[in-house]
C-alpha cells in the first residue's frame, strides 16, 4: 500500500488512544478500531506511521504488528492463547543441560538457576532441571501456576509475551522479563548461551549472524512492546 495521509494525530477515546491518519483512525487487518491501552504505546505505533516513506512496510512495523495481534488474534479467545503459550513451561529451554563439557554445563547453572528460582520465589512453579535433550515432565502443580500466571494477563502483554518465548524457547525467562526481574540483556544472553558457546569454540557463519540478527530485532521489539504497556 502507498502512503496515502500526511499527519498521523494521536487521539485519547473511551479509556484507550487511537491513532488517527489525517483524523482517520488507523483499523486493524480484521477491520477493528487500532485502539492502544497507553499513551507511550499508542507514541510508538504512531512514531511507526510517521516514519513510513513511499510504501508500507509492515516489517518495519514490529509495534503495530503486534497491536494488531493483540487485538485480532488474541482479544476473541485470551485463555485460548494464554494456555497455548503456557504449554511451552513443560519444555522451557532452562531445564535442559548439557551433560558435558564441564564448563559449559557450570555455565549453564550460573545463568539458568536464578531464573529457575525466582519463577519458583515468584510463581511456586518449581520447574526441575535435566540433563541431555530427553523430555523431562514437569511438575503439574508447577505447570499450573505459570498457567494461572499467564491466565491474568491482557491481550496486549500476551502478544509481547509471545514472541519472547518462542524466541528464547523460555517461558520462565520472558515472564521474569515482564516483570522487570531481569532486564531484556540478560535474557538475551540466558537464551543464546548454548549459540555464544558454539561461536566462542567453533566460529559463526554468515546465515547464521544473519539469523540471529533477526531474531534480535523481533526479540528487542517485543520487549520494547511490553515496557510501553
Amino acid at each position: 500500500m502507498k502512503r496515502f495521509w500526511t499527519d498521523v494525530e494521536v487521539v485519547p477515546i473511551d479509556g484507550g488512544f487511537d491513532v488517527h491518519l489525517d483524523a482517520r483512525p488507523i483499523r486493524t487487518p480484521g477491520r477493528a478500531p487500532l485502539r492502544l491501552p497507553t499513551a507511550a504505546l499508542a507514541e510508538a505505533v504512531a512514531d511507526e506511521w510517521r516514519a513510513v516513506g513511499d510504501a508500507i512496510d509492515p516489517r518495519a512495523m514490529p509495534i503495530t504488528g503486534l497491536a494488531n495481534a493483540a487485538i485480532d488474534r488474541i482479544a476473541p479467545d485470551p485463555g485460548a492463547f494464554a494456555a497455548g503459550l503456557a504449554a511451552y513451561g513443560e519444555s522451557d529451554l532452562l531445564c535442559y543441560r548439557a551433560e558435558h563439557p564441564l564448563e559449559l554445563r557450570l555455565r549453564q547453572d550460573a545463568f539458568w538457576d536464578p531464573l529457575l528460582a525466582w519463577a519458583r520465589d515468584r510463581h511456586g512453579a518449581d520447574l526441575r532441571p535435566t540433563t541431555g535433550i530427553i523430555h523431562c515432565p514437569q511438575p503439574a502443580a508447577s505447570l499450573a501456576a505459570l498457567a494461572g500466571a499467564l491466565a491474568r494477563y491482557s491481550p496486549f502483554e500476551l502478544a509481547g509475551l509471545s514472541p519472547l518465548v518462542t524466541i528464547t524457547g523460555s517461558l520462565v525467562a520472558a515472564l521474569a522479563l515482564f516483570d522487570r526481574a531481569v532486564t531484556a540483556e540478560d535474557v538475551w544472553a540466558a537464551a543464546n548461551l548454548d549459540e555464544d558457546w558454539q561461536v566462542e569454540h567453533w566460529g559463526e557463519d554468515d546465515l547464521a549472524r544473519q539469523s540471529r540478527q533477526a531474531r534480535r530485532a523481533e526479540f528487542d521489539a517485543a520487549a520494547r512492546f511490553l515496557s510501553l504497556l
